[in-house]
């Protein structure tokens, strides 16, 4: 089932054409990497399925419906959750207390805070220990856990990697792998070679465009196809 749709969206900042019509569709239960240079439109088409950023053309669709003249916050009811690059945790709260206050009144804060130190054993070590005293990695991992605990469908993830000693990403990577068994995924991945293994689909933007997608099978940053669009 297609979960998410985006056809013919152009979104601006100020009078920067950004993305210049992008079309893309994710289903139900797979990990979708956006790849490409920096600059090139990825954050920015995060931004504009959250509607954070809203596009001036184009639609968004998630589960049939177009969404693109709601709020940010309808779109996130929705069941669309949001791991930013900047991770964004609230730094004078422990972790447990992080990931309280990603929980709804109606969800139940126990068994999601288990599901979450079982999926991230060093967090559990932490539990009382302000976010802002963490490591990257941890940092990195208790957005991730704060996006998953939200009940939602669809997480968009931005940049996971990035900053990340070698030893912390392949704990980061391990994890965003088991959630995706829980979720569907929208990776921003500068990291080409993590991207590939980690995902099922691509779309390699350029300029604010889709330049090539399919299954990230037998999919190399050599492919003369890609290289030219991930060289400085």
């Amino acid at each position: 089932m297609t979960l998410l749709e985006l056809e013919g969206v152009h979104t601006y900042y100020d009078e920067s054409h950004v993305l210049q019509g992008v079309d893309l569709a994710v289903e139900e239960g797979e990990i979708v990497a956006l790849v490409g240079r920096n600059g090139v439109g990825k954050t920015t088409t995060l931004r504009s399925i959250l509607q954070l950023t809203p596009p001036r053309e184009g639609v968004v669709r998630f589960r049939g419906e177009d969404v693109t003249s709601e709020h940010t916050h309808e779109v996130a009811d929705r069941g669309v959750g949001w791991v930013p690059e900047e991770r964004r945790t609230f730094g004078y709260l422990s972790v447990e207390e992080n990931v309280r206050v990603a929980v709804r009144s109606d969800q139940d804060f126990d068994a999601l805070r288990e599901y979450v130190f079982d999926l991230f054993p060093a967090l559990e070590r932490f539990r009382e220990k302000e976010a802002r005293n963490l490591s990257g990695g941890q940092q990195q991992m208790l957005a991730i856990a704060r996006g998953m605990v939200g009940d939602n469908d669809l997480l968009l993830v931005d940049e996971p990697s990035e900053g990340l000693a070698p030893m912390i990403v392949d704990q980061v990577v391990e994890a965003l792998r088991e959630a995706s068994a829980e979720t569907t995924m929208i990776l921003v991945e500068q990291n080409f070679p993590l991207a590939m293994d980690l995902a099922d689909r691509f779309y390699l933007l350029d300029h604010g465009t889709v330049v090539e997608s399919g299954p990230t099978a037998d999919v190399s940053a050599d492919d003369e196809r890609i290289r030219r669009y991930l060289s400085a």
